[in-house]
């Protein structure tokens, strides 16, 4: 048999979309199983299944009569639903009447074997990007034919099942919200050009930027929580709340600067249960720039992704000893002070810039490199998100850019 005809490129980029997914090799789900019982009863036939074809394996995620859950990606006819999704989008459901009078289809093991598939009908399923990465399917082992109605009920339980693979009620709200979080409008900053942006891997994230004004100073955050999804974003909620909380809570003690480790701290110790439970951790970039002096005081919670542009192109890293939020209890942690001149730009990312550049395995060097290409804040993030429309981010980035205007 030949293998249904995928571009190598068009390759990489469906099963980047179905890793964006995370639902590889996850346990079963009532919310998946209800659609395969239905479409076995409503049909009438012995199998029915929802799967995921992967790079060689199509990995059943439901399944109602198949006694299996991984198949070589070879032996599939799935494969070729997935490939037609791609040669005709306008019509891409594959249905075989009988398989083994299908000289394509007779020789696979699933068909050729006594008892094997007759008759499949299949539709795919669509990840991140548009891109097929599964399939709903029905089998029979004996030919039969679908009459109008009957496919137009396969097509609406397909759509169910698309629909759950997005979980697009659940994640639409949670984005939603999410996204509110983020800083809604500008700060007011005479002197000063600042854009950030949050691309995120999935429909919800672990990434968080915040930024916002106490007296004379303008505090900056970014963090990432370990973990994707639904999880991590939970986690991101409290700990900009609880920075926020203490931050404020400090300043309305009249602290005439803010003290950033004692801020870090507090944070730390008031979420110390929570990282403990989840066995989780964040890393956390905080920073307060006295706008009119450019003074800036900032602590680094393991985070190791902020750096200053000076004017002349120089990159001048701002790092420091400190661990990650949530690694070691009644962990403290100091502020490091430096300064933004006329002419230099503040860049802080999170770690996905860092797959994109191609350096997540050689440490962060291209990042620096990236930052003095875009010596300016409506650059940096432009070239960000070229990057991010190229190719699907596997992991969120977030990226905040503030540069001191000339005098």
């Amino acid at each position: 048999m030949n293998s249904p005809i995928i571009a190598e490129d068009t390759e990489i980029a469906r099963l980047r979309s179905l890793e964006q997914l995370a639902i590889l090799d996850t346990a079963p789900e009532a919310r998946f199983d209800q659609i395969t019982r239905m479409a076995r009863h409503l049909f009438g036939v012995p199998m029915s299944a929802v799967s995921l074809l992967d790079r060689d394996r199509q990995w059943i995620k439901s399944t109602q009569g198949l006694d299996m859950q991984n198949i070589p990606r070879s032996e599939t006819v799935c494969q070729t639903t997935i490939a037609r999704a791609y040669h005709h989008p306008e019509d891409p459901m594959v249905i075989l009447e009988d398989a083994r009078r299908d000289t394509v289809f007779a020789d696979l093991p699933g068909v050729a074997a006594d008892g094997g598939v007759r008759f499949y009908a299949g539709y795919p399923l669509y990840g991140p990007g548009g891109h097929p990465v599964g399939t709903f399917c029905i089998y029979d082992t004996e030919p039969r034919r679908l009459d109008s109605t009957q496919l137009a009920a396969f097509v609406e339980l397909a759509e169910w099942a698309q629909r759950e693979l997005e979980r697009s009620d659940e994640l639409e709200r949670a984005a939603r919200i999410q996204r509110e979080l983020l800083p809604r409008h500008e700060i007011e900053l005479p002197g000063y050009d600042l854009e950030s942006s949050c691309v995120q891997a999935f429909a919800v994230g672990g990434d968080f930027y915040d930024y916002y004004r106490i007296g004379p100073y303008s505090m900056f955050s970014l963090a990432d929580v370990m973990g994707k999804g639904l999880g991590a974003a939970i986690l991101t909620a409290s700990v900009r709340s609880a920075l926020r909380g203490v931050t404020h809570a400090l300043a309305g003690y009249g602290d005439d600067r803010p003290d950033l480790g004692r801020t870090v701290g507090a944070v730390a110790a008031q979420l110390a249960d929570d990282f403990d439970r989840t066995g989780t951790f964040v890393t956390l970039f905080h920073a307060a720039l006295d706008v009119e002096s450019g003074a800036l005081d900032y602590v680094d919670g393991g985070h190791g992704l902020a750096m200053i542009v000076r004017r002349d192109g120089t990159v001048e890293p701002l790092r420091s000893s400190g661990l990650p939020l949530g690694v070691i209890e009644n962990h403290s942690w100091t502020a490091q002070h430096t300064a933004l001149y006329p002419g230099d730009m503040l860049m802080i990312c999170s770690d996905g810039l860092l797959d994109h550049l191609g350096d997540v395995d050689c440490g962060w060097e291209s990042v620096p490199a990236f930052a003095a290409a875009h010596p300016s804040p409506k650059q940096l993030l432009a070239a960000v998100d070229t990057l991010a429309a190229a190719t699907a981010p596997l992991d969120d980035i977030t990226v905040v850019a503030l540069r001191r205007r000339d005098c």
